[in-house]
């Protein structure tokens, strides 16, 4: 897949989360041509005025308009996020088949505009309904892919930097897993630049606690209910995020991000979108980074993939 010289990408749903990545890529410049999509076109209509009206301030000359599943033609990028909230009372199982009913209404006309790009998964619960994506739009698997613990782990490097009084983008750890309560930090592969950090806690004379980073890994699990319990919902972060992933792409920087991509045996596991570091570029997720994980963490991936497993089973696609 070759991706134009025109930037473009389309955005399906134009709640929170998708004008937090519309807003953050105006002011990033990260794409040349943005469209929102949206059942409410109204709404659509009026995001891309707001937004065109930023562009003076900005040191973009991006193109932004709504617009119709047929303008995903020719868009590199295919984003995500619409979907239904879930209701009170309302199971897992049929908030994911409410979703399921969405991407069904979605990805059809997406496809049959002729579409043939990468698409990226933000609706929850994300690994579960990016492989529906996948399943849904017969495109490989590298192709379609979810923003997966890429925020999970944005949370837990700027809680390790805080702990460790260093720059979060000199910590390198990663949660991984479902992006959900199965999720964990494999602390055996957390290291502060080249430093692994159990060997820190190990020298620290007991100034750095291994308590300290359970409380650090519960901390970046809670932080999406805690956000929710303050102000409603969660959407900038995820649209950096999301921003992040998209720059990675364009760039074809060959950048290692844990999106919720497929595995293909990696870590033993087969036929589960999950949330893993793996190397993303033009063409996608160009492969998984498996890490030397210790036998207990290897077990705790195994049941978070078992999660994903057991969900995806039970729907009725």
């Amino acid at each position: 897949m070759v991706l134009s010289d025109n930037r473009k990408i389309a955005l399906i749903g134009t709640g929170m989360v998708g004008m937090s990545y519309a807003y953050a890529l105006l002011n990033q410049n990260a794409c040349d041509e943005l469209v929102l999509i949206d059942l409410d076109k109204r709404r659509a209509e009026g995001e891309a005025m707001d937004l065109n009206h930023g562009l003076p301030f900005s040191g973009s000359h991006m193109k932004i308009y709504a617009g119709s599943y047929a303008d995903c033609k020719n868009a590199d990028i295919v984003v995500i996020c619409a979907g239904v909230a879930q209701k009170s009372g309302e199971s897992r199982l049929e908030l994911l088949q409410r979703n399921a009913g969405v991407f069904r209404s979605i990805i059809g006309p997406v496809m049959e505009s002729g579409f043939n790009g990468l698409m990226l998964v933000a609706t929850n619960p994300v690994d579960i309904m990016t492989r529906v994506a996948c399943k849904l739009s017969g495109l490989a698997p590298g192709r379609v892919f979810g923003t997966g613990t890429a925020l999970d782990t944005a949370r837990l490097r700027y809680l390790l930097g805080a702990y460790f009084s260093v720059d979060p983008r000199n910590m390198h750890a990663y949660v991984i897993g479902e992006h959900g309560d199965s999720e964990f930090v494999p602390w055996s592969q957390a290291m502060l630049a080249t430093k692994p950090v159990l060997r820190i806690l190990e020298q620290s004379d007991g100034r750095f606690t291994r308590a300290a980073l359970e409380e650090i890994s519960e901390g970046v699990r809670s932080a999406a209910q805690q956000i929710i319990a303050a102000k409603k919902a969660t959407y900038y972060g995820i649209g950096m995020a999301m921003v992040r992933i998209t720059r990675a792409i364009f760039g074809n920087e060959s950048s290692i991000l844990t999106v919720s991509a497929m595995l293909h045996g990696e870590y033993g596991q087969r036929e589960v979108y999950a949330g893993v570091p793996c190397v993303v570029g033009r063409e996608g997720v160009l492969r998984v980074l498996t890490l030397m994980l210790e036998p207990k963490e290897q077990e705790k991936l195994a049941a978070s993939c078992a999660v994903l497993q057991k969900s995806y089973q039970q729907l009725q696609l």
